[in-house]
């Protein structure tokens, strides 16, 4: 019987005892009132005896409580499910790996007048700065203007752990299909062109990527797709790197570009056997990043027929970047390169890596590259770059000839404002110098105005 039971019994009863003992007392002639004080007692005295067992219960109750626990252990609950894998902020699952999706669109507006005659329509000279190109020994044209979103980038991207292992991916597209690229009579259109494909696993990459013989961190920020292009070592290509903490090496795709002896048009001679060699430092800190790198190259050239070629040579160089925190709202970025046989990694190969003696040698051309840029924020979200880019080629008339290129120099000057997150509208100013090896020379101006949105 429970407690409540028992209290409501014990209430019965000593309203029982009371209804008795009002009809015991009016029988024998007692007093009411005497009679109703002496059920009330009785009624209280029924109750006090019902407390005490009560609490006698409960206390017996709690000791077989403790001795049961003390007896048994509590029984298992259920397994707790595993925790759910952390919901990224960026990005979306899909099993082991969080996947993420971006790019930006952007409009490019151009006017630009050439001093000796402008690039035919679809040349990529109409898109970005390539200093190889300007036009030079003609005769100047009006402005040329034109407008293109084909440096509209997508990237995607994959960060995950498999079998303790840290693994990623990238895949990074634009539409700057240079060849064909310039119908822009109805459609204007564009196919998407491979920038980026790599996987990296702990330490290591491979796919396509950056040269390790090139410091991306450092480039300035330009209206330009590249900026200071005859100044900056810019390459990407398959390879396979390994880094371990400020240190990287790499062996990269061969490729060999050569004068012919006399002068002519370039060749590129696909017959390396030897991979591509760099190694770089980097060190990081509040002052900013520095970086060293250094690269070592085989050079070789095979042709069959009467008069068969077979010749290699070396090349080599050495890159040293740097940016420079200058207080909150400045800051300044350098780089300088040089060497022999590395004229495709400098400048969108101004310069070949080599040229053909009479005798079918192999002749490494050597060149000295460098920019320096500086950066100063005005205001949040306004800023300005200062850039001057210069390249020049030690070329030997006597093997090359004087139809070479022999130096070119550039000056940029740009505002860019972002009125809101990841929009960028801005406007850049600039001229550019190409001269030959003979002293011929043609230069080009532009005005650049862009709107760029990333994702």
């Amino acid at each position: 019987m429970t407690h409540g039971h028992l209290w409501l019994c014990g209430a019965a009863s000593a309203a029982l005892l009371l209804v008795a003992g009002a009809a015991d007392a009016q029988t024998a002639g007692q007093d009411p009132m005497e009679a109703r004080i002496a059920a009330l007692e009785a009624q209280l005295n029924a109750l006090r005896a019902e407390l005490a067992a009560t609490r006698g219960e409960q206390a017996q109750t709690r000791q077989d409580v403790i001795l049961l626990s003390q007896q048994t252990p509590p029984p298992a609950g259920p397994a707790a499910a595993p925790a759910a894998p952390a919901t990224p902020t960026n990005g979306f699952r899909i099993g082991d790996h969080t996947v993420t999706v971006g790019g930006f669109l952007k409009l490019d507006m151009t006017a630009s007048d050439y001093s000796s005659g402008d690039p035919a329509n679809g040349d990529a000279l109409r898109e970005f700065y390539l200093p190889g190109a300007i036009p030079v020994g003609g005769s100047g044209e009006d402005t040329a203007l034109d407008f293109n979103a084909r440096q509209t980038r997508l990237w995607l991207a994959t960060q995950g752990e498999v079998a303790g292992h840290r693994v990623g991916s990238r895949i990074e597209m634009d539409f700057q299909v240079l060849p064909g690229a310039g119908d822009q009579r109805t459609t204007s259109p564009a196919n998407l062109s491979l920038r980026r494909a790599f996987v990296t696993i702990d330490n290591w990459l491979f796919g396509q990527e950056w040269t390790n013989f090139q410091n991306t961190t450092v480039l300035p920020e330009t209206a330009d797709y590249i900026g200071p292009s005859e100044g900056t070592v810019f390459a990407r290509q398959a390879q396979v790197r390994y880094t371990r903490g400020p240190f990287s090496v790499s062996i990269e795709n061969p490729e060999t570009t050569l004068s012919p002896f006399g002068g002519g048009a370039r060749i590129i001679a696909d017959d390396s056997s030897l991979p591509d060699f760099t190694a770089r430092y980097t060190r990081t800190g509040a002052w900013g990043e520095a970086s060293l790198a250094g690269m070592a190259r085989q050079l070789k050239y095979e042709t069959v027929g009467a008069t068969p070629i077979d010749t290699d040579a070396m090349g080599w160089g050495l890159s040293a970047a740097a940016r420079l925190n200058l207080g909150a709202n400045d800051d300044l970025r350098l780089m300088i390169s040089g060497g022999e046989g590395i004229g495709r990694y400098i400048g969108l190969n101004f310069a070949n890596d080599a040229v053909l003696t009479a005798s079918g040698d192999l002749e490494p051309i050597g060149v000295v590259a460098g920019f320096a840029a500086w950066r100063h924020v005005w205001v949040p979200g306004v800023r300005t770059n200062l850039i001057v880019s210069h390249q020049s080629v030690d070329n030997d008339p006597t093997l090359t000839g004087l139809g070479v290129n022999r130096s070119a120099t550039s000056w940029r000057a740009n505002v860019v404002w972002s009125p809101i997150r990841a929009l960028d509208v801005g406007a850049e100013i600039m001229t550019g110098e190409r001269e030959l090896q003979s002293g011929v020379t043609g230069d080009m101006t532009r005005l650049h105005l862009f709107t760029r949105y990333g994702f």
